[in-house]
Order: C-alpha cells, then structure tokens, then sequence
C-alpha cells in the first residue's frame, strides 16, 4: 500500500486539514497524504508500508534538518555582524523543543494530531507537539522544495510568532531544569556535567561536554563556551530522558 492509495479519499479530516494548513501556512497541499503522516503519531498508526511502521517519526528526521538549516540561513542573512556563538545560541532557542512545542500548541496542532491520550502509554499533547512541527517541515519539504519551505518558515513562522529581540534576552535554563528534575524525591538521580574535551582553535576553545546521570552517558555537545555547551548537552539529555520514560510506559503496556 502506498502512502497516496492510503489516503486517498478525501475525508472530512483531510479536508479540514487542507484549510488549516492554507489559514495558517498560506498554501494548499499537493501531496495531502504527506501531511496526514506529519500529523500521525506512532501510538495511533496501526498501519505498515512494507516493513516501515507508519507514522510521523521518518518525516520528522527529514523536518528537523531542514528546519535547522532554513533559521541558519535565515539568521546568518540577518545578523551580517554577529558571530558564529550568536548565531549558533540564536538557532537554538528558535529551533528547541521547548519553542516548538509552544509554536505547536500557538498553532492549535491539537485539533489535527491523531495520536493515543493515554499518558499510561504514551507522552502529552505538549510533549508530542514539537515533533509534529518538524514533521510538517519534513511534509512541506517533499511536497514543494527547500526554498518553498524556507519562505514559510521565515514568513509564517519567525516573522509572524518570534520576536527575535525578546528571543535575545531570554535565557531558557535547562541545565536549571535537569538538575531540579533530578533532585525530585521520585527521582533522585546524580547529574554530572563532563568536560570531555577541549581544543584551541586560534584564537578560540571549542569545548566537549557530555551529561551523565548516575554515571551512565547520555547526550554531549561542542560549542565555543562552556556554559553554551552545557546548555545544549542539558537541552538533548532531557529529551532522551522523556523518550526513556515513553518507551518505557510502552513497554509495560504491551505486557
């Protein structure tokens, strides 16, 4: 089965899909079975193609690095003076999970995400939101081209819900945030920031560092400040650390 055969009658929930993307990003669907999967996540699909379970997690990969590469583009245009740090911090906040998420519930994603609310199996709506936005960039992306994403990107998305000047100022703390995770009484974990490495580069060091919760590694990052790099290590580690919490619910439920 195909992903076009799928979805190919049209339906009042792919109809009402199409307007929203139109109201929202500007622009009509092509290909409207690429933006059914966006919106589909894993605990919903009881369909397969081939030996690929079907879902949003493959679009996902393919959104997050076209989203990634649009902002830089976009910020490297903007800020003709700034250096690679700036740019690089910039990025960052645009493109967390945490700003995605809230994009993803500014955009009222909810009423369009098939996915099980059972928190027992499976994370929130908040949680599920940023990955569906970066699934929609993958969609977009293979429905037109990179340059057609990258104008919706700018236009629709960092033109019209992000204030870059407010962004500059704002300090999202997640080094903060893991260590208060970890101090929980349900949780009590040992966090450990590692400096791994640490190389001069002229007249610059790049730093290594990597995470670890009760000495057991989890993500790492390079970055030309310390502190930046920590941030960023703090920022991935929480992300797996949920998606540990989600395979494991999913694995007591097919028990």
């Amino acid at each position: 089965m195909t992903l076009s055969g799928l979805f190919s009658r049209r339906s009042p929930e792919e109809k009402a899909l199409a307007k929203y993307i139109h109201s929202t990003f500007g622009f009509y669907p092509k290909n409207m079975a690429l933006y059914q999967l966006a919106f589909t996540h894993k605990s919903k699909s009881g369909e397969n193609i081939g030996k690929y379970h079907l879902s949003n997690e493959r679009l996902e990969y393919l959104g997050d690095a076209v989203l990634s590469a649009a902002v830089a583009d976009y910020l490297f245009r903007t800020y003709p003076t700034q250096s690679e740090g700036f740019l690089t911090e910039m990025r960052s906040r645009i493109v967390s999970r945490a700003s995605l998420n809230n994009l993803s519930q500014k955009l009222h994603f909810e009423d369009h995400i098939h996915y099980v609310a059972d928190n027992s199996k499976f994370p929130s709506f908040r949680s599920l939101g940023g990955n569906v936005f970066e699934a929609l960039m993958g969609a977009i992306y293979l429905d037109h081209d990179f340059d057609f994403t990258k104008r919706v990107i700018i236009d629709r998305i960092i033109r019209t819900h992000i204030d870059l000047e407010d962004l500059q100022q704002t300090e999202i703390n997640f080094k903060s945030r893991i260590l208060e995770w970890a101090q929980k009484d349900k949780v009590k974990k040992h966090i450990e920031f590692r400096l791994l490495d640490e190389e001069q580069l002229k007249n610059k060091k790049l730093f290594h560092v990597q995470v670890f919760v009760d000495d057991n590694p989890y993500a790492d990052a390079i970055d030309y400040s310390i502190k930046r790099a920590e941030q960023h290590a703090a920022e991935k580690t929480l992300d797996l650390l949920a998606k540990d919490v989600s395979l494991s619910h999913e694995s007591q439920g097919k028990k």
